[in-house]
């Protein structure tokens, strides 16, 4: 990685965590982008070098987030049928996130409670479907090709809906039950 790589790295780390200590101390609707901007000793126009808008500091690494669930779920044995390869994908990468619980209740409750934020999240999920749809095509044989053939869609989009609703929950219970627990239960309750 190039010295300028890691040093728009740095700065967009640095920005994010300033963003996120005033999110979660002001809220994220009272929390504008020259109060981020004069944390983060930057311009406005520099906040926006990195960022389109407030959702993606809170959002931006969502799609990433995609791409690793799509390389778990690529790297499950080929004996497991899809469904269980993208439960699993998706065990996979919350074992390896580089936030506390904590820290990621605190953002789930922001996301969950803001309406900019959800739709935001709705959005980057519609990314994440997108990604895994080919695996998963792939896994049930599939053909690519058949518009009609919505099985792979759907089993995305139902694990996906899974995850949603087991994150609100986690939310709303203050996060007095795992998260991996509630995404297990909502993922047998569709299953049973």
């Amino acid at each position: 990685m190039s010295l300028w790589s890691r040093t728009r790295n740095a700065v967009y780390g640095e920005i994010t965590r300033t963003a996120m200590e005033l999110f979660l101390e002001r809220g994220f609707e009272a929390t504008t982008i020259d109060d981020i901007a004069a944390a983060a000793g930057i311009s406005r126009r520099s906040f926006f070098r990195y960022f389109g808008t407030k959702e993606d500091v809170v959002l931006g690494d969502l799609a990433a987030r995609g791409e690793l669930i799509r390389d778990a779920l690529q790297a499950r044995p080929e004996s497991e049928d899809a469904w269980t390869a993208l439960v699993s994908a998706m065990h996979a990468v919350k074992a390896g996130l580089a936030e506390t619980d904590a820290e990621m209740l605190k953002i789930f409750k922001m996301v969950h409670e803001t309406p900019s934020l959800r739709a935001r999240s709705i959005e980057k999920h519609l990314q994440w479907q997108a990604a895994l749809t080919p695996e998963v095509r792939r896994r049930l044989g599939a053909d690519p090709a058949d518009p009609a053939d919505v099985r792979a869609e759907a089993l995305v989009a139902t694990v996906l809906t899974c995850l949603d609703v087991a994150s609100e929950a986690w939310a709303r219970c203050d996060g007095a039950v795992p998260l991996e627990g509630l995404f297990d239960g909502a993922v047998a309750a569709i299953r049973g």
